[in-house]
């Protein structure tokens, strides 16, 4: 079942759960005021907040959660992702964020949407990655994050590696944690080669 935008921002990312899993997280590591913004798969818009707003774009595929996120967020952009290609010119921005999106991306389709993050991204330009994440040693949560995450391609850490690795960008693991004990979360930085 599908949940309206409205649902999802309620129940998937409540504003106090996104700020200590999520913003709170970011933040510590990178300071994105003033920093041209790409917010891949934004969604409701839930990340906007710790950003510029003139500086900031979500695109997300769904029309419904674009307008819902505009009128949640009405000085920030949002676009309808339509395709692989990314409405922004080449060089453009200083970070990509990446949250929670890539394990609802069949594999087939990513290697685009790589090359697309290598076209927009400033030469010193990093992408921010957090993901639901399977760990050896967490067979609970494993499974309770197959059966009840929408997503059908979660992975393990090195999956999520190799995704960018062959295609030319270097990782860098920021951290491993649980989120609300039952999710497995891995939050790293792809810069591209």
């Amino acid at each position: 079942m599908e949940l309206s935008p409205g649902l999802y921002h309620g129940f998937v990312r409540p504003r106090w759960l996104t700020k200590i899993y999520i913003h709170d997280m970011i933040q510590r590591h990178f300071d994105l005021t003033g920093k041209a913004v790409l917010d891949f798969g934004s969604g409701t818009g839930s990340c906007s907040c710790i950003c510029t707003p003139k500086h900031y774009l979500g695109i997300d595929p769904d029309p419904k959660r674009v307008a819902y996120a505009r009128r949640l967020y009405p000085d920030y952009n949002f676009a309808v992702l339509e395709g692989s290609s990314l409405p922004a010119s080449d060089k453009s921005f200083d970070y990509i964020l990446i949250v929670a999106v890539l394990h609802h991306i069949p594999p087939d389709t990513l290697p685009a949407y790589l090359q697309e993050f290598h076209r927009v991204l400033k030469p010193t330009g990093k992408i921010l990655v957090m993901e639901p994440c399977f760990l050896k040693n967490s067979l609970f949560n494993n499974r309770f994050m197959a059966f009840f995450d929408r997503g059908k391609y979660i992975r393990y850490e090195s999956g999520y590696r190799s995704i960018f690795t062959k295609h030319h960008y270097r990782i860098e693991k920021l951290k491993e944690f649980k989120k609300m004990l039952f999710y497995n979360e891995l939050f790293f930085m792809a810069i591209p080669e």
